[in-house]
């Protein structure tokens, strides 16, 4: 083990990204074999039709859908938290080089005077990196979320048409 701060601050950002990715990994997995489980579960059931009740196989057809646009919002979500992961490493890595240049730089023959202006303007430029990093971060995960959430939006409105119609279809006589 180094005792290179920068060494060790990169170590760990990789570790706790790749912890963070294989712990969405596990959830979405988790998760989908659970909706199989219940997916499977209710399929199995055979319940006989009844006068002002919807079809089951209409309605396990619609449950189903259900069930794979949440694991497909699941996934973009999931995929989004990996590319901030990666990117927040990539930026602390970045971060971590420019400390160590400008520990390098403290140590010059240089006056004080203009050390002093050459920290300040590192200083700066470090701040408006941050700033533009931290833009970065939110814009991508708006992006994910935005995505994931226009997901399951869309899929909430098809999903309130199609109980209307098997309402009124359950609500109309048999011919």
């Amino acid at each position: 083990m180094t005792d290179d701060p920068a060494t060790r601050m990169q170590n760990a950002t990789t570790q706790a990204a790749e912890n963070a990715t294989q712990m969405g990994r596990n959830a979405v997995e988790t998760g989908m074999a659970k909706m199989a489980e219940y997916t499977r579960m209710f399929s199995d059931m055979k319940v006989p039709s009844m006068p002002g009740m919807p079809d089951m196989d209409s309605f396990l057809s619609l449950h189903r859908k259900n069930l794979e646009v949440l694991t497909a919002a699941n996934k973009v979500a999931l995929e989004g938290a990996q590319t901030v992961a990666r990117r927040h490493m990539e930026i602390m890595q970045e971060t971590m080089q420019e400390v160590s240049e400008t520990m390098r730089d403290t140590t010059t023959a240089e006056s004080p005077q203009a050390k002093a202006a050459k920290q300040t303007e590192k200083m700066k430029a470090s701040y408006e990196r941050a700033v533009a990093n931290v833009k970065e971060l939110a814009d991508l995960i708006q992006r994910s979320n935005g995505e994931a959430l226009s997901m399951l939006h869309h899929r909430f409105t098809e999903a309130m048409d199609e109980v209307k119609l098997l309402a009124e279809k359950a609500g109309k006589p048999h011919a």
